[in-house]
């Protein structure tokens, strides 16, 4: 029987714990773990096992015994500054997510890095990204949410580049960091821009200017600010926010970090993707949403430039062939969609958070279960990546086989997986958001839906070239199945990806369940934050919100789903089959394939072009100006100064009648002076 007093036990009092947790598991990896090396990973695997104890724990009180949502703050440093963690729907659902799936890749990677002389350093590490995301989702302010959105980034890096002796993982660490370094400034520009605004506006406390209650309670006074460069104050401040998304959450164009990303172990990928770096940016739109509700335009940025990264990436999973960047363009492709979902909110409200969190956690589980199944391939293998040179992989690896087609399912939207339910509906409500938006409208919806079929072609192609047929190279001849440490992460999370829209009643508990982040209030310690009225914010932006829930007609429930079965049947009758052949297609001369192959040229774009022609030519001219204008006109005044010097110098003899001598000489000439004036001489 369970103890009434753990039934009644107030979790969300020790909140605080989820982050120190795993920042006590970094402090002893790093220091201990050296010294008990073949226990490495068991302080960080513990330490993120207790935060998910205590986020269920809290997510028990508030949807189970209804506890009311509560903001704890303090006072962080002087005079006053308010630091604090807030408690409510949207980051219960986060929490318990990151948690769940941090848990099980670094259960995952105790058998996946067992052999790696430096694995107490990346379980320290790991344990300090997963502690950073814990800091960002609890974040009651956006200078706090700021501080731990850059120590995610400093994570990623840290482990993208964690083989660092190796020259690609190197770079592919750095091109992270710069590629989301540019979005992260212009992030923090907007803060910036907000603070300003918010310092000056009347009843808002000094000590927590920016904390999001407070932006939430004056978004009224933050419309009416003064425009900057003819734009409105709180749309140019979102569009600086989503600038920050598109960095940390690979939208395009700054989305040229992820393929790169595949350099580090893949259990780094799979945090990454699945539960950490990338799904910030999409938390951050979904924290600040009556902000980006409030502010004309914004919300149809956000849709058109998440649908068309779902869709641009989609097309570039056609044609890769390491196995595991087909899965990274997939990640860009899925965060498209619930960027997208968000824009829709222009019209859907706050449900359109709702669709795009149950997404994010659907995409967490059956993304992380891809990645692992495909580090299994690679530690089965010998770490071969190409799909090409792999081939009959689901006779000697048949657990990861099937694992990785159950996230495969998931991925496209197979009925009755996770995503089934998560994404299809996503595509329903921006087909409602269509009719409200006009034609971009119907460009987001084009865009989704194209981007069905793609999936499933991409997918399926993956799945087949890697587990179907004759191997192809030596390696794949007699692959070996993964440990028990792997094999039972890869269990856990088929059962996530296949039945988690069952689980959740077809995602209906989840959407009622975080619907009511906003529209409820908040308690504090000295009071409460009311409950929002989203349509009256929406009025702010110039936005219209449906005030009942409109149903989509009966074809666009059902495209999705034969566009998925198309998708299927073109990567069957091609890679299965082998009833069409490609070849033909795959080659230099065709300009389609090469612009696919190359990218799009983006990185030719930035590498080539920005960086070394044209900012390199920049810092060319400014070391001229530096070192011959400005520099220059300092030696000049040097040069002078130090020949003055040396010609006064001449004058000082050291002899004092000679100084006597210069002293009566400057007397008697300064006085036949004063006489010529006076005696107008």
């Amino acid at each position: 029987m369970m103890d009434p007093t753990l039934i009644d036990f107030n979790f969300t009092h020790q909140a605080h714990w989820i982050i120190i947790l795993p920042m006590l598991g970094f402090l002893l990896e790093l220091i201990i773990g050296k010294y008990w090396w073949r226990k490495g990973g068991m302080f960080a695997t513990l330490s993120i096992l207790g935060s998910m104890i205590i986020s269920f724990g809290c997510l028990y009180n508030v949807y189970v015994q209804e506890m009311p949502f509560y903001e704890y703050s303090w006072e962080w440093f002087y005079p006053g500054i308010v630091a604090g963690f807030t408690i409510d729907p949207l980051s219960l659902a986060m929490l318990c997510m990151v948690s769940f799936i941090s848990f099980f890749i670094h259960f995952y990677a105790i058998g996946y890095m067992a052999h790696d002389c430096a694995k107490n350093v990346y379980f320290a590490e790991t344990a300090l990204f997963t502690g950073s995301m814990f800091g960002l989702i609890l974040a009651n302010n956006l200078l706090q949410l700021f501080i731990f959105w850059e120590m995610v980034g400093v994570c990623s890096y840290l482990l993208i580049g964690f083989w660092w002796h190796r020259p690609e993982a190197a770079a592919a660490g750095k091109k992270a960091w710069m590629s989301c370094a540019v979005g992260d400034c212009l992030f923090l520009l907007g803060i910036a821009i907000m603070f300003t605004i918010m310092v000056g506006t009347p009843g808002v406390s000094a000590t927590e200017p920016i904390s999001f209650n407070q932006i939430f309670q004056n978004l009224g006074h933050l419309h009416h600010a003064a425009p900057i460069f003819g734009i409105p104050a709180l749309t140019l401040i979102c569009v600086l926010f989503m600038c920050g998304v598109l960095g940390k959450s690979a939208g395009f164009p700054l989305h040229v970090w992820i393929p790169d990303a595949m350099e580090g172990p893949t259990t780094v990928s799979a945090l990454i993707h699945a539960a950490t770096m990338v799904t910030a940016g999409v938390y951050l739109i979904a924290r600040a949403f009556p902000i980006f509700l409030a502010a004309p335009n914004a919300l149809m940025i956000v849709a058109f430039m998440g649908a068309f990264t779902a869709l641009y990436a989609s097309t570039l999973g056609l044609v890769v062939n390491d196995l595991k960047r087909i899965f990274a363009y997939s990640t860009i492709s899925q965060l498209g969609y619930m960027i997208a979902i968000l824009g829709c909110g222009a019209v859907l409200g706050v449900t359109a958070v709702a669709y795009a969190l149950f997404h994010l956690v659907a995409h967490a589980f059956f993304k992380a279960l891809l990645f692992l199944s495909s580090g299994s391939v690679l530690h089965g293998i010998g770490n071969v990546r190409d799909i090409k040179e792999m081939g009959g992989l689901l006779k000697g690896m048949p657990w990861t086989g099937y694992a990785m087609l159950a996230g495969a399912l998931a991925l496209i939207a197979f009925p009755f997986t996770a995503g089934y339910y998560s994404k299809d509906m996503i595509i329903e409500e921006s087909y409602i958001y269509a009719t409200h938006g006009g034609a971009l409208g119907y460009m987001v919806w084009i865009f989704l839906v194209l981007g069905v079929i793609l999936t499933a072609t991409y997918t399926f192609r993956a799945w087949y070239l890697a587990m179907t047929g004759e191997p192809r190279s030596y390696p794949a001849v007699h692959p070996h199945e993964c440990g028990i440490w792997m094999k039972t992460t890869l269990i856990v999370l088929s059962v996530f990806a296949l039945g988690l829209g069952i689980m959740t009643g077809g995602g209906h508990k989840f959407w009622d369940f975080l619907k009511q982040t906003f529209e409820q209030e908040t308690l504090t310690a000295t009071g409460a934050y009311p409950g929002l009225d989203m349509h009256d914010i929406a009025h702010y932006g110039g936005n219209t919100l449906m005030h009942h829930g409109a149903h989509p007609p009966q074809w666009v429930i059902y495209l999705p789903l034969l566009l998925m079965i198309a998708g299927i049947a073109i990567a069957t009758a091609v890679y299965y089959k082998n009833r069409i052949d490609v070849s033909k297609y795959v080659k230099k001369d065709n300009p389609i394939y090469q612009i696919l192959w190359n990218k799009y040229y983006l990185d030719y774009l930035f590498k080539d072009i920005l960086a070394e022609k044209i900012i390199m030519t920049l810092f060319t001219f400014w070391d001229v100006l530096d070192r011959y204008v400005i520099d220059g006109v300092v030696n000049l005044l040097s040069w002078i100064t130090i020949q003055s010097g040396q010609v006064s110098r001449k004058l000082q003899t050291g002899m004092v009648q000679n100084y006597a001598t210069a002293v009566i000489f400057g007397v008697s000439m300064l006085m036949i002076l004063v006489i010529m004036i006076r005696g107008g001489i």
